[in-house]
């Protein structure tokens, strides 16, 4: 719609409202001044004539004059009521649709891609929350763009180093450069095989995001899931001379979630702590569940990571160590996933360290399991 055909809309909005006021208060007063004078006129009638008899005089100059003045008195009250009401409906409409006339102009802003349009807080009334509550989302808003554009700049920056490897060995080969040996095409089965990664990871990262409302929600029995996902990284594990420390009670009692974004979770912080642990360390897992949660904590030694890391461990694409590389580990995204997936559980994730040992807390809430 052109901006002139907004504003007349604007315009024929407020008059709208306006008229409607006035007809509303018009009804109420004309309805109170109709009872009043039926009433008088009722009323004056059997008094007049009551009070005239005891006195032998005449009531009807009397009861006319009285009457007379009554309505009189009535239709200048009303008239009264009337320009009250005119002036009171234009200072209330004033009132309350000079917001929503910016909120308008605000929303058209936000809908054009300007996030950064925001509407004055001029009250505390209901019209100043509506106002709060209009920016909160305006905010939201802004937040989710930003983020959507820092993915897009953080995956093609990701995608673009394994294609152009791949374009830079594929042109050498097609030159006659580097001879077509079995460690060339290694090496590109190696960054093939980490673009392909990458792509599953963003995929992973978005199905996480959209996981909130879609939880399949039964009962998970965690030492058999645990022991499953151990397995996976036995060769790792086995590699760098890593050994797993597990700390739980004698009897884990099943508990409510989705088991296969449970499964996510755990791989994704087993795989943290087995790529960045130093070799022939300890990693240690602590599980523990009540009435009310599931406690999971996986720590491993972190000797390059810094306290200043710590806010940002849980952000797409961060590498917090120095050896956190895309040749030593993957593109950032296995924590993201992870509070994705935690907070869709409506549980939380929190990074500490202590004395050169990081700690990934997870905190699950724990419905009663079905019988």
């Amino acid at each position: 719609m052109p901006i002139g055909r907004r504003d007349e809309g604007i315009v024929m909005v407020k008059r709208y409202l306006i008229v409607k006021l006035l007809t509303v208060n018009l009804l109420v007063a004309g309805f109170a001044m109709a009872v009043v004078w039926l009433s008088i006129d009722t009323l004056a009638a059997g008094y007049f004539v009551t009070l005239m008899e005891k006195y032998h005089i005449s009531p009807e100059p009397a009861h006319a004059m009285f009457v007379g003045s009554v309505h009189r008195y009535l239709v200048w009250s009303f008239a009264g009521a009337m320009a009250l009401a005119i002036v009171l409906s234009y200072v209330i409409n004033r009132r309350i649709l000079t917001p929503l006339t910016r909120m308008g102009i605000v929303s058209r802003k936000i809908a054009a891609g300007e996030f950064s349009a925001r509407v004055p807080v001029t009250t505390a009334d209901e019209v100043g929350q509506l106002a709060r509550a209009f920016n909160r989302m305006a905010e939201n808003l802004e937040k989710i763009e930003q983020l959507r554009r820092t993915l897009m700049i953080d995956v093609a920056h990701e995608l673009r180093t394994p294609l152009t490897n791949i374009r830079g060995y594929l042109e050498a080969l097609n030159d006659g450069v580097l001879p077509p040996a079995p460690q060339t095409l290694s090496l590109l089965q190696d960054e093939s095989l980490r673009l392909a990664q990458l792509v599953e990871d963003v995929l992973e990262l978005a199905r996480a995001d959209a996981a909130g409302g879609k939880l399949q929600y039964r009962d998970v029995v965690l030492e058999p899931l645990l022991d499953a996902i151990l397995a996976t990284f036995a060769p790792a594990i086995e590699k760098k001379g890593l050994s797993i420390q597990i700390k739980t009670p004698s009897e884990l009692p099943p508990f409510r979630a989705d088991p296969e974004r449970l499964t996510r979770i755990l791989r994704n912080l087993l795989d943290n702590a087995v790529q960045y642990a130093p070799s022939q360390t300890e990693v240690k897992i602590r599980i523990n569940i009540d009435q009310q949660a599931v406690y999971m904590d996986v720590c491993n030694p972190a000797p390059d990571l810094s306290p200043l890391d710590l806010p940002y461990l849980f952000e797409r694409f961060y590498r917090g160590e120095k050896s956190r590389s895309r040749h030593h580990g993957g593109a950032g995204i296995g924590l993201a996933i992870v509070k994705e997936l935690v907070t869709a559980h409506g549980g939380t994730v929190a990074a500490r360290l202590e004395d050169g040992l990081l700690h990934m807390a997870i905190t699950l809430p724990n419905p009663t399991p079905r019988q």
